[in-house]
């Protein structure tokens, strides 16, 4: 007894794990039988003082299933004191003198040894145990009593019974507690981080075969279970947060783990089982897509075969993050082909000749794993999470094999099927569960097992090493091709196995599964994998490796993402086809661009794509309207696809061959302005590098995808639009001069004729592409003569916004400075606001046309009308300007122009200022063909200035009475000065004296309840 050495898992590094600043010392300890105790002191640091804390702990059969501290942490692991106290036991065993259980040392005295014992006892420890000794005693002096219906007594230092389990202390309520605290911080705080470093504690101590891993996991799920966010989710619709939504992936993996513990008894599989369809039956329990009611359920699964395959899937039951741990209850490992390949590396059967389907063997006679992919995976990865890892890498070399051979008999299969139905597309899709994205991750766990092995030793595969040895010595993670494998072709490694189980898995072809999340977990998982094949130097082993998979990719038909024919809702190739591309480019080029084009297409955008022969009706038939609502990540597809075509761009710089494919195929595939725009813009930059001369052949692609642009948003709204036009002119220039001429005869197909006049032709007449292009007379004179065409076509169909970048570009030609001001002389009375009338009349003042100013400034007057109230309308500085130009040019032009201020402007002060402006200086001192004027000041008398003034006038009266209609007292002085200027405007008429006391007394009269108005009126105006 008492010489079993525990070893506890490692402290949490936090605040009170302090040994790395300053070494706890044990100042006494006392070891009885399966129980230690102590006192760890723990010298003071910085700001605090030193500590001592009291620990005991509990071991049986090498586990520590018991500690206290006196140190009060609350954490899921233990404190730096029991793990202090525990180090010591392990490390310096001979200097802890060991007793026998106490109950051996008492039955070792004599009745006053005994007595003497526990009187000592009591007077040590008088205040804690006194009340305790009395009850006890009592108990004891009671025949009657339950403690002597007992025999014997309790000894908690003598260990427990051979058949009672013993694991890992394991302090429950923490577990719990830290768990609900993460969750309910909502993944602030580095909670998530915080929940995963739990999750990756449950795989280390499956890993060390600890059974507190399942215990753990328990505790955790049923926090995770009672998170309230679940029914508020559920409640309002609304899906969980995706980091929060991963964590639930974590946690199903986790428990198909341990189901699938290849040791484990059958009563604790059956335990677990029970578990988790109690969880799986909650109502709230999430979904293994991601959804919850609103969208159609996940095609994840592998669906049913038989006479029930083409049922309705909204029928299906759904699957819930714990489903595919509860089938995995179903599984053994009994059988005793799969006994033979995870036991031995030397299992071959070289006289085995069944060739079909399903063959326990290749034809080298080793061995095949036929079993559905993701869970064979899930048993690999079972076999690691439980500390197996030669068993795992076997197992999982069994799978890939089988693979490499179900590739290889596809492909003979397509090639047969072709030959004998050569008319006649196959678009069959044999995986409508996809392996990149899937909930069991099986080309995630391959890789990783296969890679594991790349940096390991053999002795470390066979098993556990021991732990103190370990301990700072990490190995580099560099990978290596390790030497063959009993089951791997020559020149093979685990390498080469984990880089072409990746390069299957990417490539399979899959459909799209429904809903969001599982759409963007396709999206990431793929990403994953692919940052982590490159990491991954490729050499000429691994190059082969990649060419063999390309050549199979495109020639497999409908086992390939990138065969000839896919379906239509096929996950895209882009994000792969990229990394293929660019990894095969410097090895084999023409091999690196079919794998490009052949993965730019994106078929569910395209109405005529072959819908092939799935058996999902109700989802052919729901992807065929508007952008597809199903594809919740097509935003995404389109930008990988649009990476790829850029990618090519840039790889094709300087191949006129290269450049002109890449260009049919982004014409012929992306459906997205925006992303041929970017594409655009990237052959722009590529093509006009600082460091080397134009590449005339990839600007002409820039500019012919710009074209392209141009046409597809000419009649829809963008909000780049205006960017776009004026990145095409730049880049048509660095063309050259034909393609300035070029777009602007052609126009009509790629601009609004506001865009062609203001942006196009304005640009290309402007000094600077004058110079930019270096252009002589003739050259200068034939844009022009384009822009003017150009600017009298817009002019003619668009008048309201053109005319005067009409005129601004005919100034120079006067046949057609004639025709544009004919243009604009028709549209007046019509189509053209008062407005643009106004900006083009005094345009042509400013250009020595005062007539013609004047002729459409009186045009605008008619479209114009300013009510009373309107006296910070932005047409008044027009109409000032009008009446000024009409009074500059005569008494004629003045007399015509004030009836049209008169009909149009109804606002008091805007009439009284032109009224005072026509008073002060005669009109028209200099006015047509040379002809004097008079010299006298025009009469107010007389027409036109007693229309004016009497309009004028009305105008103040009329609104006068409105104002006084809803006048509130905080109004009142400025209504008196408003008067006092309309006065001054009635003084101006011979009898206005008479005229303003008429008005003022019916004010009053009209208004006398408004006494304190009034009684301001008196004052100031009598």
């Amino acid at each position: 007894k008492g010489k079993g050495n525990p070893q506890p898992p490692p402290a949490k590094q936090n605040k009170m794990n302090r040994p790395q600043k300053a070494k706890p010392s044990l100042s006494f300890f006392h070891p009885q039988g399966f129980h230690l105790s102590g006192t760890v002191t723990e010298p003071a640091i910085q700001s605090e003082p030193e500590t001592v804390c009291n620990v005991a702990i509990s071991f049986d059969r090498c586990k520590i299933t018991s500690v206290t501290c006196s140190c009060g942490n609350k954490d899921i692991f233990y404190c730096a004191h029991v793990v202090a106290l525990s180090l010591y036991r392990i490390r310096k065993p001979d200097q802890v003198k060991l007793h026998l259980p106490i109950s051996e040392t008492l039955f070792q005295m004599n009745r006053d040894q005994l007595q003497k014992f526990v009187q000592y006892l009591i007077t040590v420890h008088h205040t804690e145990v006194l009340p305790t000794a009395q009850k006890l005693a009592d108990e004891i002096l009671s025949q009657n009593s339950e403690i002597n219906q007992v025999h014997g007594a309790p000894d908690p230092t003598a260990g427990a019974s051979i058949d009672d389990e013993n694991c890992w202390h394991l302090d429950e309520e923490q577990v719990q507690e830290q768990v609900k605290l993460f969750l309910s911080q909502g993944g602030y705080h580095g909670s998530g981080k915080q929940l995963n470093l739990l999750f990756a504690k449950v795989r280390e101590m499956l890993k060390m075969r600890d059974s507190n891993g399942a215990r753990m996991l328990t505790l955790i799920t049923e926090q995770f279970m009672a998170d309230p966010r679940l029914s508020l989710w559920r409640q309002q619709g609304t899906a969980m947060t995706d980091k929060y939504r991963q964590l639930w992936d974590e946690l199903g993996a986790l428990w198909m783990c341990i189901v699938l513990n290849p040791h484990c008894k059958l009563e604790q599989k059956a335990s677990w089982l029970k578990q988790l369809k109690k969880w799986n039956s909650v109502d709230v329990c999430p979904w293994e897509d991601g959804n919850h009611g609103s969208e159609l359920p996940n095609l994840t699964n592998a669906l049913p075969q038989g006479a029930n395959a083409n049922q309705d899937s909204s029928n299906r039951p759904h699957r819930t993050v714990f489903t595919r741990a509860i089938e995995a209850c179903d599984l053994h490992w009994q059988d005793s082909h799969l006994q033979h390949i995870i036991s031995s590396d030397l299992y071959t059967n070289y006289c085995y000749h069944d060739d079909t389907e399903n063959s326990l063997f290749d034809s080298r006679g080793w061995p095949l794993w036929h079993e559905h992919v993701p869970t064979a995976c899930a048993r690999v990865d079972a076999l690691r999470s439980h500390g197996y890892p030669r068993e795992a890498l076997r197992l999982a070399i069994a799978i890939v094999n089988t693979l490499r051979r179900q590739q290889q008999k596809q492909l003979e299969m397509f090639r047969t099927q072709k030959k004998e139905l050569p008319h006649k597309s196959i678009t069959s899709i044999t995986n409508l569960e996809g392996w990149v994205g899937h909930p069991l991750d099986p080309v995630g766990t391959l890789f990783s097992s296969l890679m594991e092995a790349c940096r390991i030793d053999d002795e470390n595969l066979s098993g556990f090493s021991d732990f103190t040895e370990n301990m700072g010595q990490c190995k580099s993670l560099e990978y290596q091709h390790l030497p063959a494998h009993k089951f791997l072709e020559e020149g093979e490694s685990y390498l080469t196995l984990a880089v072409e189980v990746a390069l299957i898995g990417l490539g399979q072809q899959r459909i799209m599964p429904d809903g969001l999340y599982t759409q963007e977990k396709v999206c990431r998982n793929e990403e994953q994998l692919i940052s982590k094949l490159q990491e991954i130097e490729l050499d000429d082993t691994l190059v082969k490796i990649f060419r063999k998979q390309a050549v199979f990719l495109l020639e497999a038909g409908p086992y390939s993402g990138l065969g000839e024919i896919i379906h239509r809702e096929s996950v895209p190739m882009h994000t792969f086809a990229k990394y293929l591309f660019t990894s095969l480019l410097p090895h084999d080029a023409e091999l690196a661009y079919k794998i490009a084009l052949r993965a730019m297409r994106l078929l569910v955008l395209e109405s005529t794509a072959p819908s092939g022969d799935l058996t999902r009706p109700h989802h052919i038939a729901s992807v065929v309207p508007n952008r597809y609502p199903r594809w919740f990540t097509l935003s995404h597809i389109e930008s990988q696809q649009c990476e790829l075509a850029s990618t090519m761009l840039t790889a094709a710089k300087g191949d006129v061959r290269r450049l002109e494919t890449v260009l049919e195929s982004i014409q012929k595939n992306i459906h997205s302005s925006s992303h041929i725009f970017k594409l655009a813009q990237d052959a722009f930059k590529i093509a006009t590098l600082m460091d080397s001369l134009p590449d005339i052949t990839l600007l002409k692609v820039s500019l012919e995808l710009g074209l392209q642009v141009m046409r597809m948003t000419l009649s829809t709204l963008n909000w780049r639009r205006r960017e776009m036009v004026r990145w095409l002119v730049t880049c048509a220039t660095e063309v050259g001069v034909y393609a300035l001429d070029s777009i602007m005869q052609t126009w009509f197909t790629l601009f609004t004729p506001t865009e062609a006049t203001s942006i196009v032709a304005t640009t290309v007449m402007s000094n600077s592409t004058i110079v930019r292009l270096h252009l002589d007379c003739h050259q200068q004179e034939k844009l022009a003569s384009s822009a003017r065409t150009l600017a009298l076509q817009c002019a003619m169909k668009d008048p309201q916004n053109c005319a005067l970048s009409a005129l601004t570009l005919c100034e120079k030609d006067h046949i057609a400075f004639e025709t544009a001001y004919q243009i604009v002389l028709d549209a007046a009375t019509t189509g053209m606001s008062y407005t643009q009338l106004f900006t083009i009349a005094r345009y042509m003042e400013h250009r020595g046309y005062p007539m013609r100013a004047y002729k459409l400034a009186t045009l605008a007057m008619t479209h114009l009308n300013l009510s009373y109230n309107q006296d910070t309308h932005p047409a008044i500085n027009d109409v000032l300007w009008a009446c000024a130009l009409s009074h500059s040019l005569g008494k004629n032009e003045l007399a015509a122009i004030i009836p049209l201020v008169v009909k149009s402007v109804k606002c008091a002060t805007v009439l009284s200022d032109i009224l005072r402006r026509c008073t002060l200086t005669t009109p028209g001192m200099v006015g047509l063909h040379g002809r004097r004027n008079s010299g006298k000041l025009m009469s107010l008398d007389k027409a036109p200035l007693r229309q004016l003034l009497d309009a004028t006038i009305g105008a103040y009266i009329n609104t006068t009475h409105s104002r006084l209609t809803h006048i509130s007292p905080r109004h009142y002085s400025e209504f008196i000065e408003f008067l006092s200027k309309a006065r001054e405007t009635f003084l101006m008429a011979h009898d206005g004296h008479i005229q303003f006391t008429q008005f003022i007394d019916n004010l009053k009269q009209i208004y006398k309840g408004k006494k304190k108005l009034m009684m301001l009126v008196r004052e100031r105006f009598g």
